[in-house]
């Protein structure tokens, strides 16, 4: 792929992109929220923002529920926009990244009927997917009203994750657990995920492989260490429950945690820039596990924002850019639950990522 095509191909997307970008929330953004007095102190600062759209209800209906669901509408928005504006091979990317949340989506109403939930306590846990999904809402109030799991995977006979949850249903049978459908349903996507990034002529592909490569790294690591510290897991298990494919994390790497390996020269073999946001914590412990976390998710989102200095014209900046709203997102919805229960800012502060991400340099 020449320069020339490059420029033509992303000339709109990245214009669109760098528009949005500029609309993330600022510092100054972020503070004034975070020292809002109150839920309708912050609710007054967030209706001001690029979120407006998406909060014009009556004031009684924005619970800190519904207000955390209707922000959401913003990246469901942002999706639809750039899996438009993009050209073939990238809109497959983009739309197989935004199929994601119609994975947490089928988790979320499997869980609803797990727990013999209603359909109105499961509605705004859901993603708001409107386009471009398999799922969709009214397939999901299915599920949760078919009142068995095994009914409710008939439901998505039409979908492509109907056969996984299939061939995973006898394992959830025999332990009465969800672990083995949420586990298949997670590993057959990003099985679909790295085989589309894959497809990418070179230039796009090692664009794409920094963004959600890492990411898909990060969830497999985090996955082996969690499975192997908290789940006692035997080697076998572990490595049936992870991806043997990766970015900079490789098959090598999870088959050495499985096997006992200690886990700081596993980890800080593969990301040595984050020793030092670890400190001394040990891997094997719930605080080192947060401070790992952590640390490779603010990793992340220094690499996302690295996208947006050099040359626009690639995949890596929609890319980018949809992964540094979803961690707004993430951190508005920290914010909304603190401020509804009265949280003091020290108990949530140290939660929030991309403010941290902003003074914290981790490469």
């Amino acid at each position: 792929m020449t320069a020339f095509t490059a420029v033509s191909e992303y000339a709109t997307i990245q214009a669109t992109v760098r528009a949005l970008y500029a609309q993330l929330l600022s510092p100054e953004a972020w503070l004034d929220l975070i020292q809002a007095r109150d839920y309708d102190t912050f609710l007054d600062l967030l209706i001001k923002s690029s979120y407006s759209p998406y909060l014009k209800l009556d004031r009684s209906l924005l619970t800190p529920r519904r207000t955390a669901y209707q922000i959401r509408w913003h990246l469901a928005d942002v999706y639809a926009k750039l899996i438009g504006f993009s050209v073939p091979r990238a809109r497959e990317v983009i739309r197989q990244l935004w199929h994601h949340y119609e994975v947490d989506n089928t988790k979320v109403a499997l869980r609803g009927v797990y727990a013999g939930a209603s359909w109105d306590q499961v509605l705004h846990l859901l993603y708001p997917m409107a386009r471009y999904v398999s799922v969709d809402v009214d397939m999901l109030e299915a599920m949760v009203r078919a009142g068995t799991v095994a009914r409710a995977i008939e439901v998505l006979k039409p979908t492509p994750y109907y056969g996984t949850l299939v061939h995973a249903l006898p394992r959830f049978n025999e332990e009465q657990t969800l672990f083995p459908l949420e586990a298949a349903l997670d590993l057959s996507y990003r099985r679909s995920l790295w085989a589309v990034i894959h497809k990418l002529p070179q230039a796009d592909r090692n664009m794409a492989l920094t963004t959600l490569g890492t990411v898909l790294d990060v969830d497999n690591l985090l996955w082996a260490i969690r499975y192997r510290v908290y789940h006692r897991m035997s080697s076998e298990e572990i490595i049936n429950y992870t991806l043997p494919m990766g970015y900079e994390v490789h098959d090598r790497d999870i088959r050495a945690i499985a096997n006992g390996a200690p886990l700081d020269q596993v980890v800080f073999r593969v990301y040595p820039q984050v020793r030092a946001q670890v400190g001394g914590a040990s891997l094997e412990t719930g605080e080192g596990l947060e401070r790992l976390e952590e640390s490779l998710l603010l990793m992340h989102i220094k690499r996302c924002r690295r996208m947006f200095v050099g040359s626009p014209f690639h995949i890596g900046l929609p890319l980018a850019y949809v992964w540094l709203s979803e961690y707004e997102i993430r951190d508005l919805t920290v914010i909304i639950e603190a401020k509804s229960m009265g949280l003091a800012r020290e108990s949530f502060e140290p939660l929030l990522l991309m403010p941290k991400s902003m003074s914290v340099a981790v490469g």
